[in-house]
């Protein structure tokens, strides 16, 4: 494996609920990719699980525009799941199999840093700071970052920390370490037109087209501002359909199938 880490040919993987499956090959594929010396980062979400939780709890949940308006038990219950359950599970899984992940929030090392924006929201995360320096440590020591999206409130006031959403965490991360690509694994085909249809292939200016037009709605909105950002970076974008086997490693392999959004 490479033993000393720069920011050339890092790949950062967004995952979701799609990748905690039984029959799911991601972790496979992410063991597979790691003993190639393929460099990767993690970021997780987890908002099924989250909702399951939520509701255990007995506690309304709502989202506008694919984010979650967090008040203070949502709040405490997405840094529980998020950082513990879901986290550990992803970097147990990897371990189990043979590789070596190393798991983190954006609270950790001061990763992420980021103030509440509309108050409407709630306890949600606008990033305003990225700290590459422990991913690329991590990257270094052959480890696998995986990343929750909970981060620092650089407010300095209660709560400490903020909730993120993992897509939008995703895109900053790909664009402070200069990715060369960011790849969300989703649970749909890909961006879809009007009618339904895969597209292929579009530009950033396209993508958000879609958003205005309202073609693109919920959680694909957030990929799409992430892509974009990620975009003046000179990475590329890839929406895949993580419910197909071992799609990770066929979208490293050049074998790809989804939405790509380049400028």
């Amino acid at each position: 494996m490479n033993k000393k880490a720069d920011k050339k040919g890092i790949i950062v993987v967004k995952i979701g609920g799609v990748a905690l499956s039984s029959q799911d090959t991601t972790f496979e594929d992410v063991v597979a990719l790691q003993h190639r010396g393929v460099k990767l980062v993690i970021v997780h979400g987890g908002a099924n699980i989250v909702n399951r939780w939520l509701d255990k709890q007995g506690v309304a949940t709502s989202f506008v525009n694919g984010e979650r308006v967090t008040d203070h038990a949502t709040l405490e219950m997405v840094t529980a799941v998020l950082a513990g359950l879901v986290n550990k599970e992803i970097v147990a899984n990897i371990n189990c199999l043979g590789g070596r992940a190393f798991g983190l929030s954006g609270v950790d090392g001061g990763l992420l840093g980021a103030r509440a924006g509309d108050k409407t929201m709630g306890f949600v995360g606008r990033i305003e700071h990225v700290a590459a320096a422990p991913l690329l440590a991590l990257i270094e020591a052959d480890f696998v970052p995986v990343v929750a999206p909970i981060s620092l409130n650089l407010g300095c006031e209660a709560p400490h920390m903020l909730n993120c959403n993992g897509d939008t965490v995703a895109g900053e991360i790909a664009a402070a370490l200069g990715a060369e690509k960011l790849i969300f694994l989703t649970d749909v085909a890909g961006i879809l037109d009007g009618s339904g249809k895969l597209i292929n292939e579009l530009s950033a200016s396209e993508a958000e087209g879609l958003i205005t037009s309202g073609v693109a709605k919920k959680g694909m909105i957030p990929k799409i501002r992430a892509g974009v950002h990620v975009l003046s970076n000179k990475g590329i974008v890839r929406i895949v359909d993580g419910r197909q086997p071992h799609a990770l490693a066929d979208e490293v392999a050049g074998r790809p199938a989804g939405t790509t959004i380049r400028l």
